[in-house]
């Protein structure tokens, strides 16, 4: 599979899970949610630094993901990833969490968390493109 294949697959199965959230919050499964949200911009950060020229690692940390993106992309796009992580790093720490969360532990998320971290997630699609 092609560089350019696997940054198609990424993104249309970020988009996928982003619509089981919708799906799921609809339902009232907001765990569930919370996870497809976190899985929808996990696998969106590993496709835009495929993108930017690098392979990304096997890690599900959200922070981390950004973190090398905001070193290898454009400045302008860079500046924007480091103002989102100072102001929401307390919100990207929840996504991991749900990550884990979701396998191991009970954790249980209001209507409210959920919209919140889905605001969170497509603002973090639009300003890295």
């Amino acid at each position: 599979m092609s560089k350019s294949d696997e940054i198609n697959v990424l993104l249309n199965r970020s988009k996928k899970f982003m619509l089981s959230a919708d799906l799921q919050m609809r339902e009232g499964m907001y765990d569930l949610a919370v996870f497809s949200i976190e899985q929808a911009l996990q696998l969106f950060l590993k496709a835009k630094l495929l993108e930017n020229g690098v392979d990304y690692p096997k890690t599900h940390s959200i922070r981390r993901l950004l973190n090398m993106l905001a070193e290898v992309a454009p400045e302008q796009i860079s500046n924007r990833i480091r103002e989102m992580m100072n102001k929401y790093i307390f919100e990207f720490g929840v996504l991991e969490d749900a990550y884990i969360s979701s396998r191991y532990t009970l954790r249980e998320y209001l209507e409210e968390e959920v919209k919140r971290l889905r605001e969170l997630a497509e603002e973090v699609m639009r300003n890295i493109g």
